[in-house]
């Protein structure tokens, strides 16, 4: 279902690792988030999972958690198809990230 999803991708120079976010568009949390990965200059792809279709907003959420093992919870950072961080912990994404 996720590879079906059209996300908006954000260009950014740092390109060393694959970067996608799940969001809400009404989480200022979720805002945050985005411009500090727009700030620090991370090339990624989100999208606002709350406008999604109901029925794919749900298979993506069933899909999140399963194959990552987390909670719902956003934003939903996704590194390298493989580390999944969930809430907007800056000092974290920035640890990740390698921008520290």
């Amino acid at each position: 279902m996720i590879e079906s999803i059209e996300f908006t991708h954000e260009e950014g120079s740092r390109k060393e690792r694959s970067v996608v976010v799940y969001a809400l568009s009404t989480c200022g949390f979720c805002r945050r988030a985005l411009g500090f990965l727009k700030n620090n200059g991370v090339d990624f792809r989100y999208v606002y999972v709350d406008n999604l279709p109901s029925e794919v907003r749900n298979a993506v959420k069933a899909e999140l958690r399963e194959r990552y093992q987390i909670k719902e919870l956003f934003p939903t950072l996704i590194l390298d198809d493989s580390t999944a961080l969930t809430g907007f912990d800056p000092q974290e994404w920035e640890r990740q990230l390698g921008l520290a």
